[in-house]
């Protein structure tokens, strides 16, 4: 058995071997000499332990060539590049969910490569605080009287009830003791925040006796919490925020609510069961509002706390403020956004765009997507091709009108020569610039809602790379 080890072992390429490849000079390049070394080190010490497990196990240089090659191109390129988004999904989650606005991107670009005002006052040529670019667009836009901004949602609700509620008890409905993606759940953010929470109702049915009966001199806040990702159907009951509102001041106690998504204008469509804005909950009577930037508001990844004077001053001396503040690039997005709200140009803004994006519009460029992959594709030696335009459900997603279908139209395609649907998906997921679909009916499909001209041509651009590098049946002719 040593024998067989030892002889295995000799078999494996040196390292000196294996940079001599001619396709390592790139990696050199991109990464550096030593990081390579590392890289192909790693590859060397797991065959040398599968052959400790099993010294008759099968292999050759040429494999463990291509072993070390796929994991230094794995490291040699940018981890986080972009993608298209076929889905359909408007706000998905895994894709970085809202698409900023060209303003927004040129906003970006100024503050990152200059020097900017982030917390300088050129009148009084003095200290500023970073709050203050965005604190007056949020009060305009939500009709607050003062408002805060955090890195993202959730930090702005620990941040709240940490400030405002800590080693106090906060009343919260059963159903609304929600979990969002990544394990943001409710009871731990309380839990985290300091304050002790109080259910009252069930998942289903919770009334203003609840409430009431809960209050104690203990109770700082009632917090409402947007379900979010999810809804009820049947047989349910809730209380209105209005009477929450009412509630919570008779007894001396701060209301809240975790709007989530943060919308500040009215949606163009239907999307099915209406949602609330900003404003309209600061109208109720809701002291704080907190929501997210990245979602139906159409902007970059923060969290907003809009409401009460008294309540938001008491939040900027809280010291966990410092640990939470926004970075200057996204402040300058997150400024650029809301001045296109206040000027009335939504459409620049891609969220808004996509969401409310005319049905007839997406079937023509849907048609027009089809000719120009048929058209490709007619040029290849594929023998069967099926391509279709076919209706489709889309999705706000990020959590936003849960269950909601927005009617749109897709390209569906078919190529059997290249494999399934789902091999046919993951060829496009190997794009230099990966490609996520939607799938059926053995077809992938092409969702156009989400899709932009530039998108389009990188899926093209895809295509042609793919097909010239498989030269059997699908080869390009031209």
């Amino acid at each position: 058995m040593k024998e067989k080890i030892q002889n295995a072992m000799r078999n494996i390429p040196s390292m000196d071997r294996l940079l001599s490849m001619p396709w390592i000079g790139k990696y050199e390049t991109e990464i550096g000499r030593d990081s390579v070394k590392s890289i192909i080190s790693g590859v060397l010490d797991d065959q040398r332990e599968k052959i400790f497990k099993d010294p008759d196990v099968a292999f050759d240089t040429e494999k463990i060539a291509a072993e070390a090659e796929k994991r230094l191109k794995a490291r040699a390129y940018k981890s986080l590049r972009p993608v298209v988004n076929a889905t359909g999904v408007v706000l998905h989650t895994n894709l970085g969910r809202s698409l900023l606005a060209q303003e927004a991107i040129e906003a970006v670009v100024s503050a990152a490569e200059n020097y900017s005002t982030l917390e300088y006052s050129p009148e009084t040529g003095s200290r500023g605080h970073r709050n203050d670019h965005v604190e007056w667009l949020l009060c305009r836009l939500t009709g607050a009287e003062a408002a805060i901004v955090v890195n993202n949602n959730a930090a702005a609700v620990i941040l709240c009830l940490g400030a405002l509620a800590k080693e106090k008890t906060t009343v919260i409905s059963r159903g609304e003791l929600v979990e969002i993606g990544g394990s943001f759940r409710i009871p731990e953010i309380m839990a985290l925040s300091g304050s002790k929470m109080v259910e009252v109702g069930t998942t289903n049915m919770t009334h203003l006796s609840d409430f009431e009966s809960a209050i104690s001199e203990d109770t700082a806040m009632i917090l409402k919490v947007h379900p979010s990702n999810f809804s009820i159907e049947g047989f349910t009951s809730s209380v209105p925020r209005e009477e929450l509102a009412k509630l919570a001041h008779d007894n001396n106690i701060i209301f809240m609510e975790d709007l989530g998504s943060g919308m500040l204008a009215e949606p163009h469509i239907t999307y099915g069961k209406a949602e609330p804005t900003v404003r309209s909950c600061i109208e109720a009577g809701v002291d704080l509002v907190t929501f997210s930037g990245d979602k139906l508001l159409g902007g970059p990844q923060i969290g907003a706390i809009a409401g009460s004077a008294r309540l938001v001053d008491k939040l900027r001396k809280y010291p966990l403020l410092r640990a939470l503040r926004v970075d200057k690039m996204t402040l300058a997005a997150f400024e650029a956004t809301l001045r296109l709200y206040l000027s009335g140009k939504t459409e620049s803004i891609p969220t808004f765009r996509m969401i409310n994006r005319d049905a007839e519009d997406m079937k023509k460029q849907a048609l027009r997507f089809k000719r120009k992959l048929s058209r490709l594709l007619g040029r290849t030696r594929l023998r069967s091709v099926f391509l279709d335009v076919v209706s489709v459900n889309d999705t706000v997603g990020g959590g936003s009108f849960p269950g909601s279908e927005l009617p749109g139209f897709a390209v569906s395609l078919r190529l059997p020569e290249l494999g399934s649907a789902g091999r046919l998906a993951e060829k496009l997921r190997s794009f230099e610039i990966p490609v996520i679909t939607g799938a059926s009916d053995d077809r992938v499909l092409f969702h156009v809602r989400t899709l932009s001209e530039k998108d389009e041509k990188r899926i093209l651009d895809g295509f042609r790379e793919m097909l010239s590098l498989n030269r059997g049946k699908a080869e390009c002719i031209d």
